[in-house]
């Protein structure tokens, strides 16, 4: 039996992509700016995982939309930041998003407005405590105490509330999108096997 095509992997995937695209251009800059701080990351690993089916497409089309943005930006305007391919603590952010995929993945079993927002907020949490921690370990700006954890992550509180609001508004897009076209489309409906 041969397996049907779903058309609605190619629209999610479009979806994601369309929201990187975004991103690199929100952030083609020489600088580093405030809006880059409102970045779509978040809101991609919980609408990739909220949707996709499997145990592979769930974080693998989010994670690698992610990665060919960065790969995009850190070899051309953010290259005076980065150590060659990516950048310092890729490891930790990328460990993120794929805890926040995951959490994605076992809060949004159904989209809804309820779930999707307890996701987002437990989705900013875990991006603050292991970034900051990637951030903190070894770090010569941050002493290496419980204290000096707390500090990093204080440090971090004006970066997440905007990422807070980004995850948000991105979210809303891209949840409200997707399940307006569903309604419209049939076939962008889950294909039973």
């Amino acid at each position: 039996m041969t397996k049907k095509f779903n058309p609605r992997d190619l629209v999610l995937l479009l979806i994601i992509l369309l929201i990187a695209a975004i991103r690199v251009f929100n952030n083609y800059d020489t600088h580093i700016t405030e809006l880059a701080n409102y970045s779509p990351l978040t809101a991609m690993a919980l609408f990739g995982s909220a949707y996709f089916k499997g145990y592979i497409k769930p974080y693998l089309f989010s994670l690698l939309a992610i990665f060919l943005s960065d790969l995009f930006l850190f070899a051309t305007v953010y290259k005076q930041y980065g150590n060659g391919v990516l950048y310092d603590g890729w490891q930790s952010v990328y460990g993120a998003f794929l805890l926040i995929a995951v959490c994605g993945k076992l809060i949004i079993k159904k989209p809804s407005v309820q779930n999707i927002a307890l996701a987002i907020i437990a989705a900013v949490f875990i991006h603050w405590i292991v970034t900051d921690f990637g951030v903190w370990i070894g770090s010569k700006t941050y002493p290496q105490t419980w204290s000096g954890f707390n500090a990093c992550l204080a440090a971090a509180i004006p970066f997440e509330i905007r990422l807070l609001v980004a995850t948000i508004g991105y979210s809303t897009i891209m949840f409200g999108v997707f399940e307006w076209m569903k309604r419209r489309k049939p076939s962008l409906q889950i294909i039973k096997q």
